[in-house]
């Protein structure tokens, strides 16, 4: 895990730079998708340098509440100068042991970060513990399977062979925890898995 976090460490100044206005257009995109309403209670799970506050803050409004969750300590700190308001919090934890209430939050969202989760079944649980009843886990990468797998076998590192499931095993994964209207999108530029709390 200590070479995970150096690796996302180094990446801190970087990691902004690499999503260009046409990525942030598909986010905002998708974000509207999501239905979020004023007041929601929203974690982003792996949050980095908080590339989705902006977005989501907006739709929670000033009553809402966005907690970011990551273990990058670098990542975490470019967060917090960026995006000093009230209605974000960034909390320096592990996705796999959420230091967040059980049933709480109307929606947990994971933006290019879940395919180096190295126990993926363990997040989902953790993103349907924390979750009310209804609420949705979105999964969100600006690359295929196939492209994720290719990029970050180029990448090297500790990233090499990290990854998105199989339509499949991402089917079963949610379906185990307690997820229903599983829907997975998964073509180039985009992959998307979302699940509602049962």
């Amino acid at each position: 895990m200590d070479k995970r976090k150096e690796y996302f460490d180094s990446f801190a100044d970087e990691w902004d730079k690499m999503f260009t206005a046409e990525d942030l257009e598909v986010l905002a995109f998708l974000i509207e998708s999501f239905n979020i309403k004023k007041g929601f209670k929203v974690a982003d799970l792996g949050c980095g340098t908080g590339v989705m506050f902006d977005l989501l803050r907006r739709k929670v409004g000033d009553d809402g509440l966005v907690v970011g969750v990551d273990f990058s300590t670098n990542m975490l700190h470019k967060a917090k100068l960026n995006f000093p308001f009230s209605n974000i919090i960034a909390i320096d934890g592990d996705v796999e042991t959420l230091p967040l209430r059980s049933d709480h939050f109307d929606l947990a969202i994971s933006f290019a970060a879940f395919a180096h989760f190295p126990h993926q079944e363990i997040v989902i649980k953790e993103a349907s513990r924390i979750l009310k009843s209804g609420g949705t886990f979105n999964i969100i990468h600006l690359m295929s399977r196939r492209e994720l797998e290719d990029y970050h076998h180029k990448s090297g590192g500790p990233v090499t062979h990290d990854n998105v499931p199989t339509l499949k095993k991402m089917r079963e994964l949610f379906k185990c925890c307690n997820f229903k209207d599983v829907k997975v999108t998964d073509h180039p530029g985009l992959y998307l898995a979302i699940g509602t709390k049962a």
